[in-house]
């Protein structure tokens, strides 16, 4: 899979989770999508998420945007170093 149609796949995802939710409560709307995809999307998924809103958001529903300040964002666990090896941060 492209990377381009693992994009539209995450994007199409994410409206899914947020359609679902403009079935509920409008008060409870945002929290609903931010606590579907903090329970069940996996850190990579989420990273990859961020990366969408981080350049502009193109293709995600209102609500994603609204629900993404409740949304973890995934820290970097260990990163690579200038010799190669693996590091973790401090």
């Amino acid at each position: 899979m492209s990377h381009d149609q693992g994009r539209e796949k995450l994007i199409r995802m994410a409206n899914q989770i947020a359609t679902f939710f403009m079935s509920q409560p409008e008060a409870g709307r945002a929290k609903g999508v931010a606590t579907h995809i903090n329970k069940f999307w996996e850190p990579r998924m989420r990273t990859h998420l961020f990366d969408c809103l981080d350049e502009g958001a193109n293709g995600l529903m209102p609500l994603v945007t609204e629900a993404s300040v409740m949304i973890n964002r995934p820290t970097v666990q260990a990163k690579v170093g200038a010799s190669g090896g693996i590091s973790k941060p401090l």
